[in-house]
């Protein structure tokens, strides 16, 4: 059986496309079930995304969770919630979405392995291509243009896996 060109380069991309996506497909977490009397130290401080009764959802970060409402620095304007302090009231909260950043390991590493990663393509395609044999230039413009998509694919992934949300349920 012959393969042709373009069937191998999809062939060799598609596990590296593959490993730098952690999470695509993978099922939502089960939300945490919290009582409102509860919620305070999970939430205050943190970037947050609450979805409301109504289905719209309101981002921005907790300032504080009172008995009748969570008091919210609102980052991007919805229908009834301007941007900056607002208050949105305990029956209209469905769930909470909490963001917390762990660093920037994930994204460090992502970067570094990514460019790795994309200079050892870089120079497979080159190779395969014969490119090495006859001109410079255009060696070098795969080389770097692989390096370079390769360390911006990595900081993405690690990016992702810096950053983490947790689910939660607001019960009565």
């Amino acid at each position: 059986m012959v393969m042709d060109s373009s069937r191998k380069l999809s062939i060799a991309v598609l596990p590296i496309a593959l490993l730098m996506a952690p999470g695509i497909g993978l099922a939502r977490a089960k939300p945490l079930e919290v009582r409102w009397n509860e919620l305070a130290p999970m939430v205050t401080g943190h970037s947050v995304t609450l979805t409301l009764t109504d289905g719209m959802q309101v981002k921005g970060q907790v300032l504080t969770v009172r008995e009748d409402a969570l008091l919210l620095n609102v980052s991007t304007p919805v229908k009834g919630y301007e941007k900056g302090n607002g208050s949105v009231p305990r029956g209209s909260v469905v769930s909470i979405d909490v963001k917390r950043e762990r660093g920037i390991g994930g994204r460090a590493l992502g970067t570094v392995v990514g460019a790795l990663g994309g200079m050892g393509f870089g120079v497979w395609v080159d190779a395969r291509n014969n490119v090495l044999r006859s001109t410079v230039g255009e060696d070098v413009g795969t080389f770097i243009g692989l390096a370079a998509g390769g360390a911006v694919a990595g900081y993405f992934a690690g990016a992702a896996i810096d950053n983490k949300v947790t689910h939660i349920r607001v019960v009565p």
